[in-house]
């Protein structure tokens, strides 16, 4: 009975087993470098991994770059602090 990784008649021999490994490789780093890439949710690879997109933090954005008043800005603080039971300012 011949194997298929008989070499000694003239068969593929013993490298015939690292076809399959060298697919799994191939297969397996494609999926890493798509998971690091283009699978990070619709966040995409570009933002950052810590960024803080809480409802205090976007209104101090907004504040910052001027689309509200700081009047504004205090009353909404106020109502979120209410609404998510933090008191004594935002976190």
């Amino acid at each position: 009975m011949q194997t298929l990784a008989h070499f000694t008649d003239g068969g593929p021999g013993p490298w015939i087993l690292l076809v399959p490994l060298l697919w799994a490789a191939v297969i397996g780093g494609g999926i890493v470098l798509l998971r690091r890439t283009v699978w990070r949710g619709r966040r995409g690879p570009w933002h950052a991994a810590g960024a803080d997109n809480s409802p205090s933090a976007v209104l101090g954005r907004r504040f910052a770059s001027g689309e509200i008043d700081e009047d504004e800005y205090w009353r909404r603080l106020s109502v979120l602090e209410e609404r998510f039971g933090r008191k004594g300012g935002a976190a």
